[in-house]
């Protein structure tokens, strides 16, 4: 194999790819990157046999072959090297990949390409293309809700299916941690009609949320009941999902609150940010008393004392006090784009649901905490 690229294009690939891999791996071969050379270009492949990442970059090719090495240290040798630099490639008799750039020199052990693990591939039977900014919407204004637990493994994740309401065709996504619980829907792009739900795993969603970052157009979206793989280009990421039953999210979505308690969005995460810095880093929990027109929030700790904060308020029911994660509200109220949030209560005890008052696609639930 041999072959010269640019240097800041093989650090774009790199940099894209990386993250796929664990630095610390119990199997040696999950460390390390495939290159392969094709007439097309050069190919690099990683993997953490739970998610493959693919591209294809622009190369002079003078011998087509393959090699395995180290990824982080192939990213970090190519990140030190000047910018516009090219870059050589070969590999030598000795199985060791050569890399040289002006005056540096490198060489870099490898491992048998026949024992690079390839994902499977299967029939991805459902196939639809997505705006890449809706897709972003739905992953930032869930994800901060995926569970980490690793006993509700089918928690560690984004929760993706279509649904019909009112004869209206919609993509929804929902992620929730049993504490909190974040649903958005967007109109379903052609080819999500009927979809069934499918659980998009924490790392894969982390991963597919970068390329995101330098992607406008649509992204190409293939689906079974076991993967799905995300087109973007010349990159494609292709994932196994969460084998498991997500719960029936729509019974801890509560129907009967009555008490809507509307705030101004910045102002309240503000004072909610002050009054939280009085709390331990354990409990997070800060009392809400609302009466007409007004909310008092309030915390305390044995250790660094208490703290109270009045707003003005648009409330017309009874008075009520009820006590929530500051942290989880504070990450809640990151998702509203608009000026006025409206929580929606019951009593001290009931999930609040809580969106933005100009739009109904997202709605958030919280669990209430004893203070």
């Amino acid at each position: 194999m041999e072959l010269v690229v640019s240097r800041d294009e093989l650090l774009k690939g790199l940099g894209h790819i990386q993250g796929i891999v664990e630095k610390r791996n119990t199997i040696p071969m999950l460390a390390n990157v495939l290159l392969r050379t094709e007439s097309a270009g050069l190919f690099m492949i990683a993997t953490d046999l739970e998610i493959e990442a693919k591209e294809k970059i622009v190369a002079a090719i003078t011998k087509e072959g393959a090699v395995t090495v180290p990824a982080h240290t192939l990213y970090e040798i190519v990140r030190k090297l000047p910018s516009g630099a090219d870059i050589h490639m070969i590999k030598e008799k000795d199985e060791r990949l050569a890399v040289s750039s002006g005056k540096s020199k490198f060489k870099l052990g490898c491992l048998p390409v026949e024992e690079f693990p390839v994902m499977q591939g299967e029939d991805l039977s459902r196939t639809l293309k997505i705006p890449a900014a809706d897709f972003k919407l739905l992953l930032d204004r869930t994800k901060f809700a995926m569970s980490t637990e690793e006993t509700r493994y089918y928690l560690n994740g984004i929760y993706l299916h279509a649904v019909k309401v009112q004869k209206t065709e919609l993509l929804r996504a929902v992620a929730t941690d049993g504490h909190r619980l974040a649903k958005i829907e967007i109109p379903a792009p052609k080819g999500a009609s009927g979809m069934a739900g499918i659980i998009l795993p924490r790392k894969t969603v982390g991963e597919v949320r970068k390329m995101l970052e330098e992607w406008s157009d649509d992204i190409e979206i293939a689906a079974s009941e076991n993967k799905i793989r995300f087109s973007f280009g010349d990159i494609v990421i292709t994932s196994k999902l969460v084998d498991g039953t997500f719960p029936d999210y729509e019974r801890v979505i509560p129907s009967n609150n009555d008490k809507d308690l509307e705030v101004d969005t910045k102002d309240f995460a503000a004072a909610v940010d002050r009054v939280a810095t009085i709390v331990s880093e354990k409990s997070r929990a800060i009392k809400i008393s609302v009466s007409a027109g007004k909310a008092v929030l309030s915390a305390s700790s044995q250790e660094a004392g208490s703290a109270v904060e009045e707003l003005d308020v648009k409330y017309e029911h009874e008075a009520m006090e009820v006590g929530f994660n500051s942290r989880y509200i504070l990450d809640i109220l990151q998702q509203i784009q608009g000026e006025k949030t409206k929580f929606v209560l019951a009593n001290a005890s009931a999930p609040a649901i809580i969106m933005d008052s100009n739009d109904t696609a997202a709605v958030y639930v919280l669990m209430p905490m004893r203070v």
